[in-house]
């Protein structure tokens, strides 16, 4: 019997990966797709995997694929991709939404004991703690597809508690790697948005041009490996071919590597603990020549500063981070706010809101909404 699996965010860059990698594949069965607003690449997708059932989370969008498409059912809006998680009969579940939007079919996703392959990083940023509390509850494993915590989820495996000292993250830089903060000042969308070694959706590009994405990848990991952040670190690496390593108390160190793609640690998710060809360049050192390595510009970067310092206070502060940061990031690609502005958004939120404890899932709702209007107030502020 195929792993029958629902993919959420199938139309952005993970998505479009992960069916890639479900084409080569006879024992994933496609049952499900999603997308925020892209109906017609959506439609597209239905057609070709030959799926009955869809959700668009906005409402006109899914209007639009219900007169476009009459082979299935449409769903719409949050409470939408919700029932597309509890009704598609899915075993696995890739969640590839961005934002916070993800937590909800997360919990949806782990509540029914149906295991998460997990790209939605701010699920855990969020709601990690009750996220983890809630997988072990009920059983459901959580994948991490991200390249570097899948990397990690390989290193770690079969090491005995105890014998990690450091977990190390590595960041590609980001295309401003070596400048100062004073060059960042005029800084354009066009050239936030230019990776120098990732494909990736515009705002994990500019996450990883302010290094907020590794500062969220920290907090991310602290929740995945039960790691305290002291023991977390980050490093530049700007080839982007040693993907995360971690040391161990004998001295010793383990590194996962390859070139970067995507598919690689997609691909490890959805057919764990099995391994599959991917048609991937195998990794030749030889020819790679020279691997280098540099600390972190934490003067020049302070989105990592600032994330790790929420992920420290705990409670709602990573809510609120997160929160104020997507609205800072769709400011600047939106022309409202610069490029240093973000960081001050987030600081000046993260200030003024603080960290309250989370009892539930719905405290973390009511702090992401009103970091979400501090956030705007400081936009505003910064742009007048």
């Amino acid at each position: 019997m195929p792993r029958r699996l629902l993919i959420l965010g199938s139309t952005g860059s993970i998505g479009t990966q992960a069916l890639d990698v479900v084409a080569r594949a006879e024992d994933l069965e496609v049952v499900g797709l999603s997308a925020g607003a892209q109906w017609e690449p959506l439609v597209e997708q239905a057609r070709r995997t030959g799926v009955r059932r869809i959700a668009l989370a906005d409402g006109d969008a899914a209007a639009r694929a219900a007169e476009a498409w009459t082979d299935g059912e449409v769903l719409t809006g949050a409470e939408g991709l919700v029932r597309l998680v509890l009704e598609s009969g899915a075993d696995l579940v890739l969640n590839a939404l961005v934002g916070s939007a993800g937590l909800g079919p997360t919990v949806a996703t782990l509540g029914e004991g149906i295991d998460l392959a997990l790209a939605n990083k701010e699920s855990l940023v969020v709601g990690g703690e009750l996220v983890m509390q809630l997988a072990e509850a009920t059983g459901a494993q959580v994948l991490p597809v991200d390249s570097e915590h899948s990397a990690l989820h390989q290193l770690l495996h079969g090491e005995p508690a105890g014998a990690v000292e450091k977990l190390v993250l590595t960041a590609s830089g980001g295309p401003f790697r070596g400048r100062t903060r004073a060059e960042l000042e005029d800084v354009t969308v066009e050239q936030a948005l230019a990776h120098p070694t990732w494909a990736m959706g515009g705002k994990i590009t500019i996450d990883s041009a302010t290094l907020m994405n590794k500062g969220l990848e920290v907090i991310e990991a602290h929740h995945l490996f039960g790691t305290p952040y002291e023991r977390i670190d980050v490093v530049v690496h700007p080839q982007s071919i040693v993907h995360s390593y971690v040391t161990l108390v004998d001295g010793a160190a383990l590194a996962h590597l390859g070139h970067p793609d995507m598919r690689v640690p997609i691909a490890y998710a959805l057919h764990h603990p099995d391994r599959v060809d991917v048609p991937v360049r195998p990794l030749d050192l030889a020819e790679v020549g020279s691997l280098t390595f540099e600390p972190v510009d934490a003067g020049t970067f302070p989105c990592l500063r600032l994330a790790r310092e929420a992920g420290v206070a705990g409670g709602t502060a990573p809510c609120v981070l997160n929160a104020a940061n997507e609205v800072a990031v769709h400011a600047f690609l939106e022309g409202r706010l610069p490029f240093l502005g973000i960081a001050a958004v987030i600081e000046e939120t993260l200030g003024r809101l603080g960290s309250q404890p989370v009892r539930a899932f719905e405290s973390l709702y009511v702090a992401d909404r009103e970091a979400r209007e501090v956030a705007a107030e400081q936009v505003g502020a910064l742009s007048a």
